[in-house]
């Protein structure tokens, strides 16, 4: 099975961009057309169990890198340069370590290649309470969402999920059950002897911890070629945060 995307620009060099957990392709919607206006064929990516992408109860990094070969197989890419976010990030990482060929540029959003402790479970909770009503408006599901995530731009994040069934009640996209139930895979490492030698960036928001100082010195050993920069006034979401800066950086590293 292939992986649904959003291609924006019928030329250009293949960008290929991988969102994080929970999240979909439609997240990176501006931005694409920001990256095919300065000439690459945007690829936004609905990972699996995500998005428009298809289900399975099969759910970890080397799957996920191995959906991202064949898509580039079956749409015939070669030398792509790839984005990834948190979970993206992560899945980006392995990727470059299995199939380097494939790639040029490498962009990694936010995350490092340590282990992550899994911090998801109220999320989740909160989505498995919307999943198990029958609901007639966002509103409702804004409501009920508020009991778990006190954060309004985050229960926006994950509402996105949300869709219209043909019983004209909402429903969620995203695979919840195989999530929940392998959400300790997201917070995987990357075995201790994977070494991606190419140019890469690291980027962070300066409000994130998601890449501490101590951190750097793994990124190294992964990545003996990186460069790591921060974004300003942005946390985890900086892409969303401070998009104009997150472009601007990414694009000069992507044209270097």
């Amino acid at each position: 099975m292939i992986l649904h995307a959003n291609i924006i620009g019928n030329e250009g060099k293949p960008l290929l961009i991988l969102h994080g957990f929970l999240g979909m392709s439609d997240n990176w919607k501006t931005l694409g057309k920001k990256f095919a206006a300065a000439g690459f064929q945007a690829h936004l990516i609905d990972q699996r169990n995500h998005g428009r992408s298809f289900h399975s109860d099969e759910f970890n990094y080397d799957l996920l890198a191995e959906d991202i070969k064949c898509y580039c197989e079956h749409h015939q890419l070669e030398r792509i340069s790839l984005i990834g976010h948190s979970m993206g990030g992560k899945t980006a990482m392995l990727f470059s370590m299995n199939y380097p060929e494939l790639l040029d540029k490498l962009v990694i959003v936010d995350i490092g290649p340590k282990f992550y402790p899994t911090h998801h479970e109220q999320i989740l909770a909160g989505l498995a309470a919307i999943n198990q009503e029958t609901l007639t408006s966002r509103g409702d599901a804004e409501d009920r969402m508020k009991k778990y995530v006190s954060d309004f731009g985050t229960r926006q994040f994950l509402l996105k999920n949300l869709y219209w069934q043909e019983n004209k009640t909402l429903g969620l996209r995203i695979n919840l059950e195989a999530l929940v139930e392998n959400v300790a895979e997201i917070g995987e490492s990357l075995s201790s002897f994977s070494v991606y030698k190419k140019e890469t960036l690291f980027l962070k928001g300066d409000k994130s911890e998601y890449i501490l100082i101590g951190d750097e010195e793994l990124i190294h050993q992964h990545f003996p070629s990186a460069s790591i920069q921060e974004v300003s006034n942005a946390g985890h979401w900086l892409h969303a945060e401070n998009p104009k800066e997150f472009f601007e950086k990414t694009l000069l590293f992507l044209n270097s």
